[in-house]
Parts: structure tokens; C-alpha cells; sequence
């Protein structure tokens, strides 16, 4: 009598999808639950707070963020003043409920930033402050560093200053939400303004000759059912247009600093000629040249990511954006303070409920714009905090990439020995022949030893990014089979199928 082994049911690849998702944490040892002292100690803080004595709660201010979010780190406000503009940027007032040197201190240091998994959020600071007392919720009075920008008719920064004070959002607002406001002919006055100041600020980004990768976002979402899905989406504009306002924000706050001689900055170096030349030859080989005419930036924006060949460049622009660190001073400023991606000098300042490092800027720019001394706890935390932050980042990024690799190998489970439609967006050449150093091609266009090249593909649905075997040319369509898809190894396997003779 034959036995067979039924295929695993769909609750069975949910099973492993969640198991392997969990051992995540452990593999790569993320912060558990939070330990009880800091947890007591930022309760007593909320339960202390005594909020500023400078009133805006008479400013409507909103808040732009994925729907889910409910750790809110920014609310905006803006307004005309005669041809100009006023814009009012209000940011959580985390260190207010942080004390220097206490356990919630500490164990905001050994996090370095929030880690968002699939299934569950890794909080930097206790959810009686992520979601609740340090939040910009709708319809609550918190503390905030207000940033208080007047702006000329083309958006350039006339003046600024920062100080804390009492604000209430009116309005939390889903970035689809604002865009279909925006596209319906009735927004409000502050999204009319949020897309005219963003617009001409990215006329400013085009003249100092920043550059934004705007990659299609890659997103793991959790199904009312218990599975997950990838959802692949371009930006939405008014995401651009609040970005940019955040991006003032840093580069106010780096300009700050640089004239205090004290703080900590994102920098970036610019590309070097290797990775420029490079990146010129994919260019020309994938029909679109960059001919160094117009800067790197400005080619980059004018990329198609709905187009396969110019989806390939998009990829292979990241070698253009490699070196971002941390650099901290205090006394001597550095010589290279510029992040070259955004052209101008820049500090993270916008998201501290979700970052460390922004804690401390925003503590510094205070005090510095206020005649005031940066505190000593700020001074002596500032050599510490780009190691913390780099190791926080690599954390971080190292966990999205496996959550994704999981997730695509379970999507994928189901399929495997099926054929899909793919786009090339990292090419591969086949190994050359020891033997007599021709091109080693055999008839079925492997190399002669058997060891084809492999690239990197994507197919659209299940949206899924993943290894090829074959010999595969950047911004190509190409038809895959599935080879193997494990979800506990998280690794994927396609081959290339021949076209049809």
C-alpha cells in the first residue's frame, strides 16, 4: 500500500512563516520586552511632566504618517506671511521624559533606534511614551521642540529658531489620505501650502545638486487572516513634499551646530570616480545614458521605476550612496560636515521617539539657539553615540532583509516548479573558460564547465526579489521557473527558462 504526503496547508506555511519570523529576534539577538526598572521610571516621568509654559495650542497642527502609525514624532503647520511662508514644525519632546543617566537612559543606548519586524514593533522607548504621553496624538497637549521657519517666495530659509512649548495636533493624516485631499480639489489650507513650500524645496534640492533615490517601497503587511503579503508601491508625492520639510529641518539643525562647535552630524561622502564611471557604463548598457552633463541627482530624478531598464539603474544607483556615518564634535568643526546625497550639512532631528541620536541634537540646537550651554550629559554622551547608531543601523538593516527573505520565501512556497515573468535588475556573466580563454559558451548557453552566471530578478506578483540562475542582462523581462523556496533558510532558487527556439 502507497503512501503520500499531502502538500502542506496554507495554516501549516502561516505556522512556519511565524516560527521563523520569531526566531528572528533570537538569531540576531533583538531587545526583548522592556525591562521593568526603565519602564518604572519613564511611568514616573510621564506622570511628572509638566509641560512649557509658551502656548501654541491655538496653532492647527496636523500630522502626515502611515495610516498605522501611532508613535508620531512631527506635526506641521504652515502659513502665508505676505508672499512669503511661515512654517511651524513641532517635534516630540522625548527628553523630557528621559533622565540623564537613569535606567531608561541606558536602555534607550542599547536599543539605538526602533526596530519595526512584521510581526510586532521593537519600541525604542516604553509605549507610555511611544504611543501615548510623548506622542503628537490628536486632541492631546504635549511638550514639543517647535521649529519656527520663515521662508522667502522661493522657500529658502530666511530665519529660524527652536524652542519647546505646548502644542495639540488637530489632525492625524494618512499619507494617502492627504494625497487623495490633495487630488480631490478641497484640501485644507496647510496641505495646499505643505505641496507649494515642498515643491519649491525640491527646486532647491535641484540647485544645490541633492540627490533622492525614490525607490519603490517594499512594505510587509499582515493579513486580517494571519498571513502576509509584500505590497510594492511608488512614493506618494505629498511623501516627498513632507520629507522635505524634515529635511530642512536637519540641515537647519546642522547649521546650528556648526556654528555652536558642538553636536553630532549625518554625513556622507560624495561618490568616488570608480563607483561614477561604473555606474555611467550600466547607464549607457541599459539605454539610458548618463552623460555627466547634468548631475547625478538630477539624472536620477528623472528615472522611471515603472520602466524594467530604468527600475535597473534605480538598483544600481545605491553604489552612488555608500559612506553614511555619524561624525560628532565638540570644539573643532569637521572638515568634511556635508551629506552629499542632500547637498548641504545635516543632522537627524525629526524622529526621536523612533532614533537616539535625535534626542541629543534636538537638545543642543536648543540650547545653542537660546544663548544657552549645552548640557554636560549631552557633551559627554556625543563620542559615544556614532558607534552606538552605526551598530543600531546595521541591526536594523540586517533584520529587514532577513524579515523580507522570509516572507517572500512563503509567499513563494506554493509555487515552486511554476513559471513567472521577471525583470532583470542585476545582471550576470557567465565564468570564462580556463581552458583555451575563449568565452567558454556551450549550446545551451552555460559556460563550459557547467557554472552558469546568476543575477538578481523580481517578479511582480507575489512581489518577490530573488536570486536567478543563468546568464541574465540588467533591465531585461525574462521567463523563470521556481526551483526551491524554504522558509526556515529563507532562501529562494529560480532558474532561467530558455525561449522557445
Amino acid at each position: 500500500m502507497s503512501h503520500h504526503r499531502l502538500a502542506p496547508s496554507v495554516h501549516e506555511h502561516t505556522n512556519a512563516l511565524e516560527a521563523a519570523l520569531s526566531a528572528l529576534r533570537t538569531e540576531l539577538e533583538l531587545p526583548g520586552e522592556y525591562p521593568a526598572e526603565a519602564v518604572k521610571d519613564a511611568e514616573a516621568a510621564v506622570s511628572a511632566l509638566k509641560l512649557p509654559s509658551h502656548d501654541l495650542t491655538g496653532i492647527d497642527f496636523i500630522t502626515i504618517d502611515p495610516a498605522s502609525s501611532t508613535d508620531l514624532d512631527q506635526a506641521l503647520f504652515i502659513e502665508r506671511d505676505g508672499s512669503s511662508y511661515r512654517v511651524l514644525y513641532a517635534i516630540a519632546d522625548v527628553p523630557a521624559f528621559v533622565a540623564p543617566g537613569g535606567p531608561l537612559d541606558a536602555e534607550t543606548r542599547r536599543r539605538g533606534q526602533t526596530f519595526y519586524t512584521p510581526d510586532g514593533r521593537i519600541p525604542l522607548h516604553p509605549e507610555v511614551i511611544s504611543e501615548g504621553a510623548g506622542s503628537l496624538l490628536p486632541g492631546q497637549d504635549c511638550s514639543a521642540f517647535v521649529w519656527d521657519f520663515r521662508l522667502d517666495v522661493r522657500a529658502e530659509v530666511t530665519a529660524v529658531t527652536v524652542g519647546r512649548a505646548r502644542m495639540r495636533s488637530r489632525a492625524k493624516l494618512s499619507y494617502k489620505g492627504a494625497q487623495a485631499e490633495l487630488d480631490g480639489g478641497s484640501p485644507s489650507e496647510v496641505l495646499v501650502l505643505l505641496k507649494e513650500v515642498g515643491l519649491k524645496r525640491v527646486e532647491l534640492e535641484r540647485a544645490r545638486e541633492g540627490a533622492s533615490l525614490n525607490m519603490p517601497d517594499q512594505e510587509i503587511v499582515q493579513l486580517p487572516d494571519g498571513g502576509y503579503r509584500i505590497a510594492a508601491a511608488p512614493q506618494l508625492p505629498v511623501e516627498d513634499w513632507n520629507a522635505q520639510i524634515s529635511l530642512m529641518t536637519g540641515m537647519a539643525a546642522a547649521q546650528l551646530m556648526l556654528a555652536g562647535k558642538v553636536g553630532i552630524l549625518r554625513t556622507m561622502p560624495s561618490p568616488d570616480e570608480r563607483s561614477l564611471h561604473h555606474f555611467r557604463l550600466q547607464t549607457e548598457a541599459l539605454g539610458k545614458p548618463w552623460d555627466g552633463e547634468v548631475s547625478y541627482g538630477e539624472y536620477l530624478r528623472s528615472l522611471d521605476p515603472t520602466d524594467p531598464r530604468q527600475l535597473a539603474i534605480m538598483h544600481s544607483a545605491g553604489m552612488l550612496f555608500r559612506g553614511a556615518a555619524y561624525t560628532a564634535f565638540d570644539g573643532a568643526v569637521p572638515e568634511d560636515a556635508v551629506q552629499s546625497a542632500i547637498g548641504a550639512a545635516y543632522a537627524h532631528t525629526t524622529a526621536p521617539l523612533r532614533r537616539l541620536v535625535d534626542r541629543f541634537v534636538l537638545v543642543t540646537c536648543e540650547a545653542l539657539c537660546n544663548g544657552g550651554d549645552v548640557p554636560g550629559w549631552v557633551r559627554e554622551a556625543l563620542p559615544s553615540l556614532p558607534e552606538i547608531m552605526a551598530g543600531s543601523d546595521q541591526l536594523a538593516s540586517r533584520m529587514e532583509r532577513m524579515a523580507l527573505d522570509t516572507v517572500e520565501a512563503a509567499l513563494l512556497v506554493n509555487h515552486i516548479g511554476q513559471e513567472f515573468d521577471a525583470i532583470v535588475i542585476s545582471g550576470s556573466k557567465p565564468q570564462k573558460d580556463n581552458g583555451n580563454g575563449g568565452n567558454g559558451k556551450n549550446g545551451n548557453g552555460r559556460n563550459g564547465n557547467g557554472n552558469g552566471g546568476s543575477g538578481i530578478i523580481q517578479i511582480a506578483e507575489p512581489a518577490v526579489t530573488a536570486r536567478c540562475a543563468g546568464e541574465l542582462e540588467a533591465g531585461t523581462k525574462v521567463r523563470v521557473r521556481l526551483v526551491s523556496s524554504d522558509i526556515a533558510t529563507r532562501e529562494v532558487h529560480f532558474e532561467l527558462v530558455p525561449p522557445l527556439s
